[in-house]
Formats: C-alpha cells, sequence, structure tokens
C-alpha cells in the first residue's frame, strides 16, 4: 500500500501531478491510503480510481473527524478517526512507502513520521511545498537513506516498487 500525502489545497499542476499519480499507483498494482479529503488527496485517489486496474477498496481514506460525509467521493474505505492531525501516524504506519506531493506542515509530519517508522519515503518535486524542499535529502542521521526524488509521477512509482523490494530483502 502506497500512501499519498501532500496539499489539502493546491493549485492545478499539483492536483494534475496527484492525479496521474493515483492512477500509475493502482495500475502498478497498488493500493493507496491517504487522509480522504480535498486537494491532494482526492486528486490522488480519483485518479487510483480512474485506472482500468482500480478495483473496490483500492482507495482508503483516513479523515480526521467523525463525520464520514467529509471524505471524498472518489474514496472506497472511509476511517473515520476523530483523531485529528494524529491520524497521519495511521496513514502512514499503514502504507509500505509514502509519496509526498507538495506539502505544508501536516505533509510535513507524515514525513517526519514516517522516517521514524523506517519507511521509504518518495518526494514527487512539483516545484513547491516539503516534497520539493526535502526531496534528496536526509531528516536526521537515524538512516543512512534520504527522501528519494522523482520528477515525474510514473517515476515515483518506479521509486516506490524499488524501495518496496529493497525494504523487503
Amino acid at each position: 500500500m502506497a500512501a499519498v500525502i501532500g496539499n489539502s489545497v493546491a493549485n492545478d499542476g499539483v492536483m494534475r501531478s496527484a492525479e496521474a499519480l493515483g492512477r500509475a499507483l493502482v495500475d502498478a498494482g497498488f493500493r493507496i491510503i491517504n487522509g480522504g479529503l480535498g486537494g491532494v488527496m482526492e486528486a490522488a485517489s480519483r485518479g487510483a480510481r480512474s485506472s482500468a486496474a482500480w478495483r473496490e477498496g483500492d482507495v482508503v481514506g483516513v479523515i480526521p473527524g467523525y463525520d464520514k460525509s467529509a471524505v471524498s467521493e472518489h474514496v472506497d474505505v472511509c476511517v473515520a478517526t476523530g483523531m485529528g492531525w494524529a491520524r497521519n501516524v495511521i496513514i502512514v504506519a499503514s502504507a509500505d512507502v509514502v509519496i509526498a506531493v507538495g506539502g505544508g506542515s501536516g505533509t510535513l509530519s507524515e514525513i517526519a513520521f514516517a522516517w521514524q517508522l523506517g519507511k521509504p519515503v518518495v518526494a514527487l518535486d512539483t516545484g513547491d511545498g516539503w516534497s520539493h524542499e526535502l526531496a534528496g535529502r536526509a531528516l536526521d542521521d537515524r538512516r543512512n537513506d534520504v527522501i528519494l526524488r522523482a520528477e515525474l509521477p510514473i517515476d515515483a512509482v518506479r521509486l516506490a516498487q524499488e524501495a518496496v523490494v529493497r525494504k523487503g530483502e
């Protein structure tokens, strides 16, 4: 499972990248998990559901509140946590790999949780946000790797696949 994280409000270019990423992930056999709301989360979910390989249950949204009606219409499975930002830990812990697209402080917290949990992190570098700032960098010296940089959604999927294989070895 791949976590797709990023801005809840994003520009058109970031939204197109997130949608293409969601589609490419499901095409490659991944299920996706995200925060279940708008912006990058919704675009990735919409893209995932547009894949010819999509199956019911491939798109999981972990929302911060209890009201399931808040979830994006493109989410198959809604997990209503009532945990606010703490739901970010659930998203990251449930994933095999984390892919950041842009992102503000919520995305930064998810990247930090992924780093601490030893999850591979891929940054789709859209030119802004934390995915741009942290691509190719290590957060600290607790790990021997870096946040992987991808310029295109298809590159992010390839890096995610390779990282999952390496982690399983």
